[in-house]
């Protein structure tokens, strides 16, 4: 693990996004509250939150860091894909005060909130497809703000 001592604590952002692509007939059982196992959004809210505060068990060698915040974010994508699917894009927002980023519980978050609709969802769609998880912003420390598409 990288001995982190020596820098200094500053606010640190960082947001992450994913999508997970499905049938139109999943998409209208996860909007009208029809799936069995409860309300699929609802629940990958509190799993990537979970998994946000649980990072450093789970990725070897990710610091502990107290987390100040954790946001989560959904938005239907209604643009068909080349298979014909619709899908849910999850967007993670995870802040903090510390010596290193947050970058690594923003995407696990991400990665969580969509495993866990896929697993609400499976029942009804095996076909699922999860994909683009990525880190789209970070910001703090001494390498400042990274945006995705934009280089410095």
């Amino acid at each position: 693990m990288v001995d982190v001592s020596a820098k200094s604590e500053t606010q640190r952002t960082a947001i992450a996004s994913g999508v997970l692509r499905m049938q139109m007939a999943t998409l209208e059982l996860i909007r009208s509250g029809k799936i069995a196992k409860g309300n699929v959004l609802t629940v990958a809210d509190v799993g990537a939150v979970m998994a946000a505060k649980r990072t450093p068990d789970i990725i070897p060698m990710c610091h502990a860091i107290q987390l100040a915040g954790v946001s989560v974010e959904f938005a239907e994508v209604l643009k068909p894909d080349h298979e014909g699917c619709v899908g849910i894009k999850v967007i993670t927002t995870v802040s903090c005060i510390g010596q290193t980023g947050v970058e690594m519980e923003a995407l696990t978050a991400a990665s969580v909130a969509l495993l866990t609709i896929y697993d609400m969802c499976k029942a009804v769609d095996r076909g699922m497809r999860i994909g683009s998880v990525q880190l789209e912003e970070k910001r703090g420390g001494k390498s400042g703000i990274w945006q995705r598409g934009i280089s410095k």
